[in-house]
């Protein structure tokens, strides 16, 4: 499922990552955001929401390494409703260059974190180089593992196949780079990355017919559509509103929490980036943090933590209604923030 929501966003966007200028943006800009923004979200919300729920009381025992792993899982951002209203309203380029890419790679990294964060509270070694050779070696050997999929499938993608060969093909990318890395106990999600960017540079752009396009667009976002209903419906069948009514204090905290962490991710980045040719002027800051909606992944994520993970339940709710107040109050409003900074083209 997470290896077909990835590579349909580098797919079938050929907006997105199909100019070379762009996909350099990508990768100077969004990854500063999304492998340290992960890391300093995670830690932020692990300092700011563990002492506030226990001063709260809202679940006594909460400590920062259950706060670390619902940081991990909240971390990744998934603005596609965002994105599209940015192209519907003409919003520079940049800005969704720059929203749009950061979901890609912050997919990866927030589940290698996740893993991490959860292999913590099972005693894992915790040290700073156990952790950094951890997770280098996961994602150098996805990264791998990607390209080579990748490659040849742009390879073939280049021979003018009819569209049904061309959706088996990347069909096979998608899950193909993500089985093969998770066998061997890598990143099924930053192989897809690769893999996908390979293929919608190196295959959609150059070797593929219109006729066949127009397929591949239409069949993934359909599957997108549709996994990311099944995805909805999932959380619903374990959440109840009763537990939404308990825990709406730690949802209200967490959201607080999330977006405070999302705006001084943004404004890290702003500053980082002050000096060089890639800065961003501080409009695109506010526009950036409030576009940073969680959604699918979040709630994947906390659907998969295990039965045995004491605050699952808790966990659970709070990335539901965190998720809910953001598509709500920060989708809902975007349009208007866009237009009262000024981030339409005339």
């Amino acid at each position: 499922m997470l290896a077909i929501l990835d590579v349909y966003q580098i797919l079938v966007d050929r907006n997105a990552l199909g100019d070379r200028d762009r996909l350099g943006e990508i990768f100077t800009d969004d990854v500063l955001l999304a492998v340290p923004g992960v890391v300093l979200s995670m830690v932020l919300i692990a300092v700011a929401l563990s002492p506030a729920a226990g001063a709260l009381s809202l679940a006594p025992g909460f400590d920062w390494q259950h706060a670390l792993v619902f940081g991990a899982l909240i971390a990744a951002t998934d603005p596609v409703a965002v994105v599209a209203l940015f192209r519907s309203m003409g919003a520079p380029r940049r800005l969704t260059t720059l929203l749009e890419g950061e979901s890609l790679f912050n997919d990866g990294s927030a589940i290698v974190f996740f893993t991490m964060s959860l292999a913590l509270i099972e005693g894992a070694d915790s040290t700073a180089s156990a952790l950094l050779f951890q997770f280098l070696s996961i994602v150098g050997i996805a990264a791998a593992i990607g390209a080579a999929v990748g490659l040849c499938t742009s390879s073939l993608m280049r021979r003018q196949l009819n569209p049904l060969l061309e959706i088996v093909l990347t069909t096979v990318a998608a899950y193909g780079s993500f089985t093969a890395a998770e066998t061997l106990h890598s990143s099924g999600v930053i192989a897809t990355v690769v893999a996908g960017i390979l293929c919608g540079n190196l295959g959609l752009r150059r070797g593929t017919a219109g006729s066949a396009r127009t397929a591949l667009e239409t069949f993934w976002e359909y599957v997108t559509f549709a996994l990311n209903s099944i995805v909805f419906l999932l959380i619903g069948f374990e959440v109840r509103l009763s537990q939404l009514l308990h825990y709406w204090p730690a949802i209200l905290l967490a959201y607080c929490v999330v977006t405070f962490s999302r705006a001084a991710i943004v404004a890290t980045a702003q500053l980082l980036l002050r000096w060089s040719q890639e800065r961003f002027p501080w409009r695109w800051s506010v526009i950036l943090t409030w576009g940073g909606l969680r959604g699918a992944l979040a709630m994947v994520l906390a659907l998969s933590l295990p039965p045995t993970f004491e605050y699952r339940d808790l966990v659970i709710t709070m990335t539901f209604g965190v998720a809910l107040i953001s598509i709500l109050a920060q989708g809902l409003t975007m349009s208007s923030l866009l237009t009262a900074l000024g981030g339409v083209k005339d």
